[in-house]
């Protein structure tokens, strides 16, 4: 997959100023401020470089206050890494195009997986099926 680069200035430009605090410094939305997902078919797509991230199918209401999903739209589209902030051990998911960050993965979610992707709301936009 070819990544998407660009300056921090651009991203500054095209992005809100939550969406570039929690996708580009690695910032998180406060639980429950994100408004409320549709639950139309479709996916949900980077903010950063609209690349499908998430599917619709695979979101559940974990309760924490953020969209949740126990698997990516494909495994090729996300990426993670070691995340040792807070003093805490966790697993940052990002976009493998632009290295937005999206969020976290637990091991704590539903069947089939066992995986809560546990996404900032701000990270993504929805893109109804038609």
């Amino acid at each position: 997959m070819e990544k998407i680069t660009k300056s921090d200035a651009e991203w500054r430009e095209e992005l809100s100023d939550l969406a570039y605090k929690v996708t580009r410094k690695h910032g998180t939305e406060r639980a429950g401020t994100h408004e409320d997902f549709p639950h139309a078919p479709g996916t949900y797509n980077c903010v950063c470089c609209g690349l499908p991230v998430f599917d619709q199918a695979h979101k559940f209401d974990s309760g924490t206050g953020w969209p949740s999903f126990y698997q990516p739209a494909t495994q090729e589209n996300v990426e993670t890494c070691e995340d040792r902030k807070l003093f805490m051990k966790r697993t940052e998911v990002h976009c493998a195009r632009c290295e937005a960050h999206l969020g976290h993965v637990f091991p704590d979610g539903p069947d089939p997986t066992g995986l809560r992707y546990c996404i900032n709301g701000v990270a993504l936009e929805f893109d109804a099926k038609e």
